[in-house]
């Protein structure tokens, strides 16, 4: 088992910036890739990014490229996602997840935190 909990979120004006973080523990935190997904009210559940399990290797879904970024310290077991220029449009419950490999499929993925609101005002 892979206990992931975020924290991070908030209200931010348009242009700002949050920082996410996601604090693992249970088995090896190295041993997994790991992804951001977020939510919005009445839609399913996206992708944001991923970083492979080195922290080499990130993919980003297209409306965050450029604005983004995902990044891990395994010897403190911890996700991070910078999130900068965000808009409205970012505002949703943010998740972070584990998976054997790199993915960018909901179903490819583990484990899963309880997630963290961000959201964006105009």
């Amino acid at each position: 088992q892979v206990q992931l909990v975020e924290s991070g979120g908030g209200l931010v004006q348009a242009g700002g910036s949050l920082r996410l973080s996601c604090a693992a523990s249970g088995r090896t935190f190295s041993n997994y890739a790991m992804g951001w997904f977020r939510q919005a009210p009445g839609k399913e559940r996206a992708f944001v990014a991923a970083v492979s399990r080195s922290g080499l290797t990130s993919i980003y879904g297209d409306s965050v490229k450029a604005r983004f970024t995902i990044s891990r310290e395994n010897a403190k077991n911890t996700l991070y996602l910078q999130m900068d220029s965000l808009q409205p449009e970012d505002k949703a419950v943010y998740y972070c997840a584990a998976s054997p490999s790199l993915s960018t499929r909901v179903q490819g993925y583990e484990y899963w935190g309880q997630g963290t609101q961000v959201t964006v005002s105009s």
